[in-house]
């Protein structure tokens, strides 16, 4: 059998693995590993890059989310609402700031939030909403959305975890809210081993950031809480990575933008139905998001798949929030989910990689044309 395709795989070019060799003397020379003038860097480029005023770098998305959220210093009571199909990270971040999640369904088509339901769930108590970008695929209602919260005067955050370097027309992802929140966990297509960003053109939520991510400091040379904050700090060496890594955004995305064309055509030709990028949208394809037909066991696709080599990764996202027990005290009773419990039952992510070959692209076609006719023999 041929190697195994696995779903993903971080990506470091020989010369930039080099390059980081020597950002970690000079680290290790100056003695300061965390908030110095590669974090600061860091924040610059990634700031210009989305086009925004504020980039503040910290350690996780999840803590971007969280130190964002606390910002409108959220009571019990305070509702903000996110799409059922996420990671439990944007659920919990809700939580954890103070608020209550109001989880709505999605869009069939993009597994998106859309700005239907969220007229639908928006009340008096409602203080914001937290679009997903999920796959990499920013959501197509963002800019209906964003009129929505300025008449009503409550916040948007996008969850842009998956979508760095992706857009919608100009906009690129981390621009298009009242903060963006990133993160660069290791399976994602830019990565700092652990980290995230925060994105803003709100000069008072940048402050709040940065004093927040450091345990409240009312500086970084200072002792002084001003804020009850926590140790959300990004670790010198992480940004020195992520340096590396921006500079070749571009690149990556290119070449899953090269995978993703040869899976369409395939997947068109096989008549099975697909995640389907707008026009005037630019992908990041952090995941490709294709649906099996009717009838058919994930988990049995799956296994035939990997025992001919070709792994397929975790779906984005299975378990919804509706079905996660530590978010179940806060679904209605009346709540149902028909497209999420539809489509994400049959939602599948194969191989997705920036270093990815056409060849492997090629393979996992073969193997998934194969898998699906015998199955539809059984």
């Amino acid at each position: 059998m041929p190697n195994t395709i696995p779903p993903t795989k971080p990506f470091f070019v020989s010369a930039d693995i080099e390059e980081f060799k020597a950002y970690l003397d000079q680290i290790f020379e100056s003695g300061i590993l965390t908030l110095g003038e590669h974090t600061r860097e860091f924040e610059n480029q990634f700031a210009t890059f989305v086009g925004v005023r504020h980039a503040i770098a910290v350690n996780s998305g999840t803590s971007a989310l969280e130190i964002s959220l606390r910002k409108y210093e959220l009571t019990g009571v305070d509702e903000v609402i996110v799409p059922t199909n996420t990671f439990g990270a944007t659920c919990a971040a809700v939580i954890h700031a103070g608020g209550k999640p109001v989880i709505t369904d999605v869009d069939k088509d993009t597994l998106t939030i859309r700005a239907e339901n969220i007229k639908r769930a928006i009340t008096p108590k409602t203080r914001g909403v937290i679009a997903v970008h999920i796959g990499g695929l920013v959501c197509p209602d963002i800019d209906e959305i964003g009129e929505l919260c300025d008449e009503r005067g409550i916040f948007l955050l996008e969850d842009a975890a998956h979508a760095h370097g992706s857009r919608a027309d100009d906009k690129l992802a981390g621009s298009l809210g009242s903060a963006g929140c990133f993160s660069f966990y290791p399976t994602k297509v830019i990565t700092t081993g652990e980290g995230g960003m925060i994105t803003t053109n709100d000069d008072e939520l940048a402050v709040h950031a940065r004093i927040l991510r450091d345990q409240g400091k009312e500086d970084f040379s200072s002792n002084t809480i001003v804020k009850l904050g926590h140790n959300w700090r990004m670790q010198e060496i992480s940004a020195a990575l992520g340096l590396l890594q921006l500079r070749r955004l571009g690149e990556f995305i290119e070449r899953r933008n090269a995978i993703a064309r040869i899976y369409d055509r395939a997947l068109d030709d096989l008549g099975i139905s697909r995640v389907v990028t707008p026009a005037g949208h630019l992908n990041n394809y952090y995941k490709y998001t294709f649906f099996l037909p009717r009838g058919l066991d994930r988990s049995t696709f799956k296994t035939l798949c990997r025992n001919q080599g070709v792994s397929y990764g975790g779906e984005v996202y299975w378990p919804p929030l509706h079905l996660q027990p530590a978010f179940r005290k806060y679904i209605h009773e009346d709540s149902t989910y028909p497209i999420s419990d539809s489509y994400g039952t049959r939602m599948v992510n194969p191989p997705m990689f920036s270093q990815m070959t056409e060849e492997q692209a090629h393979r996992v076609i073969h193997t998934t044309r194969q898998v699906l006719l015998k199955m539809s023999h059984l």
